[in-house]
């Protein structure tokens, strides 16, 4: 028998909420866990009820989002996607460095909603290869890359490729084929570079890659 994934949702939007909880509550797999109009009461309720992930918007009045991910997220057990529009960019990439697993557009799919939380509860945390490339981009540190320089010194010249290329939005298959590799070594590399980085899924690969000027090529 497969798990039932309990999904929590937070968003000042009560329509938004509404036809979300209709479709967890009639999807098979998951579990509706509750739902909050804003951040302090999402953080509340996610301690309480400790469900699998956690859908959280940007924006709400009083607490945001990003400050209910970085209580949700200390208190573990639960992992975390933003909702984002792309004004809000920046705060999206504060809540990815916080440790939060993705993000989805407000104006994503229904079926790609329940395929990212099924890839965050899995550990994968897959971004969207049409928008990663223009999030991230936008996402590149004002600060200078040496502070994240030690990247590019403890990984290969063949794990650099491989992360560069999980930054700009490709899927694994397609980094096989585009470097000629099985898609099973493509595994073993990504698992590599989780434990040498210290990171759990390809979205903070590719956070990092950003931080450390990886995305730059070589002159």
């Amino acid at each position: 028998m497969s798990e039932t994934l309990s999904v929590f949702l937070a968003d000042d939007d009560e329509r938004f909420r509404g036809a979300y909880r209709k479709l967890f509550e009639r999807t098979a797999g998951f579990r509706f866990a509750g739902e909050a109009a804003d951040g302090a009461e999402a953080a509340r309720l996610v301690a309480l009820r400790k469900p699998a992930v956690a859908l959280l918007d940007v924006q709400m009045p009083g607490t945001d989002g990003l400050e209910a991910a970085r209580r949700i997220l200390a208190g573990g057990g639960t992992r975390v996607i933003m909702l984002t529009t792309f004004d809000l960019d920046e705060y999206v990439f504060e809540a990815l460095t916080l440790g939060a697993s993705g993000f989805l557009l407000k104006n994503t799919s229904p079926s790609e909603v329940l395929s990212a939380v099924r890839a965050v509860h899995a550990g994968n945390a897959m971004l969207a290869p049409e928008v990663t490339t223009r999030l991230l981009e936008q996402f590149r540190p004002r600060a200078p890359a040496q502070r994240h320089a030690f990247v590019g010194h403890v990984l290969s010249e063949r794990e650099i490729q491989v992360i560069r290329l999980v930054a700009r939005g490709h899927s694994n298959q397609q980094i096989a084929d585009e470097l000629f590799l099985s898609l099973e070594t493509i595994r073993t590399y990504l698992r590599r570079m989780f434990a040498k980085l210290g990171v759990n899924d390809r979205t903070h690969l590719a956070v990092l890659a950003y931080q450390a000027g990886l995305l730059r090529e070589p002159r």
